[in-house]
């Protein structure tokens, strides 16, 4: 692995954990022209590929961590209070239960679909697909959310629960996490801005158990001696950076412009992905 490819990978990584593009399917797509334009074989990721993906959702956790430290903590103290007076009126603490509920449910949707999640990895044109769906999602929620005469604010159960399957289906790479949490708040009728802030605290517990899950029980530690640790902490350091740069002005943007702008990127995009490496493929 060149350092050039996890720089690249970070900044792809930075941008797409939180804009609503899907990650994970910019991750494939990345790597997978970059093997074109640097005339290597198309094929499955190799364990330090797999690695750095894990890496650079890392340094996005802790770009999320830093910039919502102060609602990570007041949460994290009220269910904590809680817990112990056994009162959960308070707001901090309700956030804090429908974060865990949201969480149990995103694992027992993501759970059952890991394989067939996991070989999606290794096709650009299936990822294609599912990059459009994200679009035709982004695209009719903000059609219907403009009609709404009012929208809420608060995040309730309800709310939680659909915003836990729709993370949970995100594990398919394509299908944008954030896209598709926002999107069914929005079709709940919550506002883009509390949609948002809440997809990102969402995304914590599962970034957070991601990262740690691969490393303990799929990583041959003998086999990390081989890796490119520079390349592999630049590329982390890059997505963390880019990642809180993302969250700050992201939120700007969608407390004033609509989604739909992401919506068209991911329509365009996924016809071109899936275009482009069918006829690669073809070629080949």
């Amino acid at each position: 692995m060149h350092i050039i490819q996890a720089i690249i990978m970070g900044i792809v990584q930075g941008l797409s954990e939180f804009l609503p593009v899907s990650s994970s399917g910019h991750l494939v797509i990345a790597s997978n022209l970059y093997k074109v334009f640097s005339a290597n074989e198309l094929q499955a990721q190799s364990s330090q590929e797999v690695f750095l993906d894990i890496m650079l959702h890392l340094g996005t956790l802790i770009a999320v961590l830093i910039y919502f430290r102060e609602d990570v903590f007041q949460i994290i103290k009220a269910l904590f209070n809680a817990v112990k007076t056994r009162n959960f009126s308070d707001n901090n603490a309700k956030m804090g239960i429908y974060i865990t509920i949201g969480t149990i449910i995103t694992i027992g949707v993501a759970l059952p679909i890991s394989d067939i999640a996991e070989k999606l990895l290794f096709n650009p044109i299936a990822v294609g697909f599912l990059l459009i769906g994200t679009g035709v999602l982004l695209c009719l929620s903000e059609f219907y959310s403009k009609r709404l005469p009012e929208k809420q604010d608060n995040i309730d159960l309800k709310t939680s629960i659909i915003m836990g399957i729709a993370q949970g289906l995100a594990a398919f790479p394509g299908f944008s996490r954030s896209g598709l949490t926002i999107s069914s708040a929005l079709f709940n009728k919550k506002s883009r801005v509390a949609a948002a802030r809440y997809s990102f605290l969402l995304s914590i517990p599962i970034i957070l158990g991601a990262s740690m899950v691969y490393p303990l029980f799929k990583l041959d530690l003998k086999e990390t001696l081989t890796f490119n640790w520079t390349a592999i902490i630049l590329g982390t350091i890059v997505s963390g950076v880019v990642g809180y740069l993302c969250i700050k002005y992201f939120l700007q943007f969608v407390g004033k412009y609509s989604l739909s702008f992401f919506g068209y990127y991911c329509l365009i995009t996924g016809a071109l992905t899936s275009a482009f490496f069918l006829f690669i493929s073809v070629g080949l």
